[in-house]
């Protein structure tokens, strides 16, 4: 790795990686060397369509392979949740930072077997919650810390949109992890845990859980209503589902107002600061590229720093937000692997 040039290798090119690779292309000094996946007519036609101004794109079906390239300086995985595990893995044995997509893990119990593996190798693993990363989110923390709207109070936030169901989408599929609280529940359950350390500088690891919800034909949760009680009397309310739509907004409700990051809270570009009795307050934040840049910025500058682990996401904050969803699933009776 040299100073002015970083090279990524990308496992599970489907959707997701596409804002990935682009982001990469477009930030100076990095650059996508390598895509792997099992499927060798998608490695090679996402290789190709990143190939492009002057850069090459490799592929392999090999995850050995990559791994084992000495030119590639850190790991980026975008596979299926049920496959994260054993890539994140691969890569650590291997010697290779590690940035992948959330959740981490499924479970509790395995990420924190794999942080364990990537301390002992010293090596740095981030799961990519980039939400926290975002502009926007920094004008709102200054809210909160502040104190704003006064006393926090309560947290609302809706995650929600109609896609067909099939059996066998990564959505619905139980054998790759799927289900609204792993795939998108995790935004809410993260965003609050956020908020609390935000207003309150702590969180209450041990929250009261009320849960609904409504599994699909297979056996998966197709939508999640959650309320979670906190010490001090805070509450946290928020629905996930693959089975219809919503605002999609976060709401931060406190004793003199509210913020409100009003459209996809989860790639947030404006916010209102809305105290009673006076006229909001608006702020613009776009994204510099399309929003995965400032994560992987952060990535490249904790890896080149030799961390084990980001400041802004650390270790700890995966491993308890896997706990509550541990603790969700308990509750509704729907325990992973699912049953």
């Amino acid at each position: 790795m040299s100073e002015d040039h970083f090279a990524w290798g990308l496992v599970g090119p489907g959707r997701i990686a596409h804002r990935f690779a682009d982001a990469v292309h477009r930030l100076p000094a990095q650059r996508l060397a390598c895509v792997q996946g099992r499927d060798a007519a998608r490695a090679r036609a996402f290789a190709g369509a990143w190939s492009k101004d002057g850069a090459v794109v490799g592929w392999s079906t090999d995850l050995a392979a990559l791994l084992s390239d000495p030119a590639i300086d850190g790991i980026y995985i975008a596979t299926p949740h049920a496959f994260h595990a054993a890539a994140i893995e691969a890569a650590l044995q291997a010697g290779k930072p590690v940035l992948c997509e959330k959740p981490l893990v499924p479970d509790a119990a395995t990420a924190q077997r794999l942080v364990a593996l990537a301390r002992d190798r010293g090596l740095f693993l981030m799961e990519a919650v980039w939400t926290r990363f975002l502009p926007a989110y920094e004008v709102v923390a200054g809210w909160l810390r502040g104190a704003a709207i006064g006393p926090l109070r309560a947290i609302q936030s809706s995650f929600c949109f109609d896609t067909p169901f099939d059996a066998a989408a990564r959505a619905f599929d139980p054998q790759q992890a799927g289900g609204a609280l792993l795939d998108i529940g995790i935004y809410n359950l993260s965003v609050t845990r956020w908020v609390l350390q935000q207003a309150l500088g702590a969180v209450d690891e041990a929250p009261a859980m009320h849960a609904h919800v409504l599994r699909g034909p297979t056996g998966v949760d197709h939508r999640l209503s959650v309320m979670l009680g906190f010490a001090g009397g805070v509450a946290s309310q928020f629905v996930c589902g693959f089975d219809g739509a919503a605002d999609n907004g976060l709401r931060i409700l406190g004793q003199h107002g509210h913020v409100a990051l009003p459209d996809t809270f989860w790639e947030a570009r404006r916010a209102l600061l809305c105290r009673t009795g006076e006229a909001p307050v608006v702020v613009e934040r776009p994204f510099g590229i399309n929003g995965f840049e400032y994560e992987i910025a952060e990535a490249v500058r904790c890896i080149r720093a030799g961390l084990a682990e980001s400041p802004l996401m650390p270790h700890a904050e995966t491993i308890a937000t896997l706990r509550w969803m541990d603790a969700l699933r308990a509750q509704i009776g729907l325990r992973y692997p699912f049953e």
